[in-house]
């Protein structure tokens, strides 16, 4: 359409658009559009992850191999660092304060060892969930992908990591008598209730390190606590005998004493059934489904405010 001005010149007006009066909502339903940066819903969210599966993987596989890269010795750290740890343990624990009692010295050197090398492994997935999103801004602003795949992936590391220590374990196991059986199987479903379950702390105190940097300087108090609280270096019902149940069934049932128990009891010819509490694996597939569900989820109502601010 055109018209005449006043001064002669030609004005050339657009025809009325069928857009027209609808509002910005309006017009974004039209369309299909949608806000840069919205967080998809569950669903959709799930399926990104899985199209991000391969990244995930050679993310953990990567920082796994970058971890000790300065160092003389390697991925040999992998093991060696919760070894000596468990050595220290026995030293102060085992020989000074005798939190062996109740069990012979065959079955107490394992069950330590254990105790370290599964605690870590809960451990350092929270230590690194803490870490997760804000450690990696820069990764974080500049590309677009499902904000999930960096703690998910910082668990699946110390899983792989674990594996590595799991080959010392073993070696330890044999050398004091607990051999090859075919209850070690039963490693393999408590370590995978493990790591859902670690992962949904990672995601948890993911969420919670991207707006409290100082959590990361607390934590380690808490995972220290934790561990004392956890058995790892003595027998919950043995050193708890004189005290009130409640507190041993406390102590007994919590997620990280219940998955040194499971493994223990897997690989350790002397530690029986009696050392587990009632419905043990029931208990620990509630707490990996209850803290990983939940944890993801928490996890989710945040994903469009990692980065910002």
């Amino acid at each position: 359409m055109s018209e005449t001005t006043h001064d002669g010149g030609v004005a050339v007006t657009a025809p009325p658009s069928p857009d027209d009066g609808l509002s910005p909502a309006e017009l974004a339903a039209k369309y299909g559009l949608s806000v840069s940066g919205a967080r998809p819903g569950l669903g959709e969210y799930v399926r990104q992850l899985w199209g991000r599966r391969h990244f995930i993987i050679a993310f953990s596989q990567a920082k796994l191999t970058a971890q000790y890269s300065q160092a003389k010795l390697g991925q040999v750290w992998q093991v060696a660092t919760p070894l000596l740890n468990a050595v220290v343990y026995y030293l102060i624990f085992g020989l000074i304060l005798g939190t062996s009692k109740g069990m012979s010295h065959d079955v107490f050197i394992p069950f330590l060892v254990t105790g370290v090398f599964v605690f870590t492994f809960t451990q350092s997935s929270v230590m690194a969930g803490v870490r997760a999103i804000a450690g990696n801004l820069g990764l974080v602003r500049a590309l677009h992908f499902p904000r999930a795949s960096l703690p998910i992936s910082f668990a699946l590391q110390q899983l792989q990591q674990l594996l590595f220590s799991m080959i010392v374990l073993f070696i330890v196991a044999c050398g004091f008598g607990s051999y090859p059986s075919l209850s070690w199987l039963l490693i393999v479903p408590a370590l995978a209730l493990q790591f859902c379950f670690n992962m949904g702390l990672a995601l948890i105190m993911a969420r919670a390190g991207s707006k409290t940097p100082d959590l990361a300087q607390l934590m380690p108090f808490v995972m220290r606590t934790w561990m004392y609280a956890s058995g790892v270096m003595f027998s919950i019902p043995v050193m708890l005998k004189d005290k009130p149940q409640w507190i041993a069934d406390v102590l007994q049932y919590n997620p990280a004493a219940i998955y040194m128990d499971l493994i223990r009891f897997a690989l350790i010819d002397g530690y029986g059934s009696d050392n587990l509490p009632p419905h043990v694996w029931v208990v620990a597939l509630g707490w990996a489904v209850v803290v990983a569900v939940g944890g993801f989820v928490y996890f989710w109502k945040a994903e469009e405010r990692y980065g910002r601010g």
